[in-house]
């Protein structure tokens, strides 16, 4: 509850923020300050609708009345303006330091009317960025091929393809329909592996199940494997895990499998997510335990949905660490800034002698924005140290 009031808190001071230095700029909402504060209320209701419903009684009505249309609406319009809320924030934030420093070192040379200009820019910059941020959220995921060399990789592995799939987040505002374009996609890459890094669901088992049953139709010939995210923790991670189960995924529970081909063997392992950490043994986040009674030989490649993970997946000797969590940002202008919060995240990294690949997403969480940061499937091919590109590599969508 506590965390709760404390995110209502924050919430209501950015709504507040913006508009004060709205009615500070425009005299017309000056003149008008409590129907503009009264708009405002309902703007701030209106972000409190979606979170708020779909944990507490959006789902039954779905169940009992024909709402589910209307619903989908109004999460749209709450997560829309909470991803408006969140850009006008930083572009005011922006725009204000801006002034100060205009104000301070130019004008009284060269005085500029700053509040219209700004209110004009602040209008223009949020229409552009809203408008392509969802263009790119429902446009569907890219598919990032990425080949990664490796030095102790197998002959008989030479060119063997990982399909990454993380952070779908299926539940408001991502349904069945976005999730078969996923399963799709997928599939048309005849990977040999398909792996789901994480953060597939926010909801329940029996509030999302139809949306994600089309998983059980992704097909790679040495198996589809899941590890979970720290959302699955949020809706109820054991009763998660037996539905992907029953879906016909290998659920890596700090487990690992080994895999053969022509003749040859790697190590692929799972751990649960990095939140996990301080649970009992055996649920907690654990790499050493998931490669456990592996031939010690063998190249070791380690699922794990944040890539927080790294410094113990180097520790327990592994070779390749395939995260998400990220997504690298979601939406301009916070792409800009998740490099202060995370040490790998995006894309293909090294570190000391193990490489890091970090998936962007391939949906969103929240706002439904993904501007400058298209979703995507990787398309992974491991490759020997030294050996010539065969395709565009690193980061190259297709």
């Amino acid at each position: 509850m506590s965390k709760i009031l404390i995110a209502l808190l924050v919430l209501a001071a950015l709504n507040g923020f913006v508009i004060w230095r709205l009615i500070d700029r425009w005299p017309r909402a000056r003149h008008h300050a409590l129907a503009t504060w009264l708009m405002a209320g309902a703007f701030f209701l209106l972000q409190l609708v979606g979170p708020f419903g779909d944990h507490l009684f959006f789902p039954e009505l779905k169940k009992h009345l024909d709402m589910g249309g209307l619903i989908t609406v109004i999460d749209w319009l709450s997560y829309g303006g909470l991803g408006i809320l969140s850009c006008v924030f930083v572009y005011t934030m922006a725009a204000d330091v801006i002034g100060i420093t205009w104000k301070t070192v130019a004008m009284p040379a060269h005085p500029v009317d700053f509040n219209r200009r700004t209110l004009l820019t602040l209008g223009l910059t949020t229409l552009c960025t809203t408008a392509l941020g969802i263009h790119q959220a429902v446009a569907g995921p890219e598919v990032r091929r990425v080949e990664i060399p490796l030095d102790n990789l197998p002959e008989g592995f030479d060119g063997f393809k990982i399909a990454q799939i993380s952070d779908l987040h299926a539940g408001p505002i991502i349904g069945r329909e976005y999730t078969e374009n996923v399963v799709k996609i997928a599939n048309s890459l005849n990977a040999d592996i398909i792996v789901l890094t994480g953060d597939f669901v926010d909801g329940s088992v029996a509030d999302l199940r139809e949306e994600v049953a089309c998983l059980a139709g992704l097909e790679a010939p040495l198996g589809k494997f899941f590890v979970t995210g720290n959302h699955e923790y949020y809706w109820g991670a054991a009763q998660w895990m037996d539905e992907f189960r029953m879906l016909g995924l290998r659920v890596l529970r700090n487990e690992h499998e080994v895999l053969g081909r022509h003749g040859q063997e790697i190590v692929l392992a799972g751990i649960t997510d990095y939140s996990t950490r301080n649970m009992p043994p055996g649920e907690a986040s654990n790499p050493r335990q998931a490669v456990a009674g592996a031939p010690a030989d063998r190249l070791k490649i380690l699922l794990a949905h944040q890539p927080a993970s790294y410094r113990t997946a180097h520790e327990a000797g592994f070779d390749l660490l395939l995260s998400g969590h990220t997504h690298a940002g979601q939406y301009f202008p916070f792409s800009c800034f998740i490099g202060l919060f995370q040490r790998y995240y995006k894309g293909l990294n090294k570190h000391e002698n193990m490489w890091i690949y970090v998936n962007s997403g391939t949906g969103y969480w929240g706002p439904p924005l993904r501007t400058g940061n298209p979703t995507e499937i990787t398309l992974i091919s491991l490759r020997p140290a030294g050996a010539p590109e065969v395709s565009s590599a690193r980061g190259a969508a297709a």
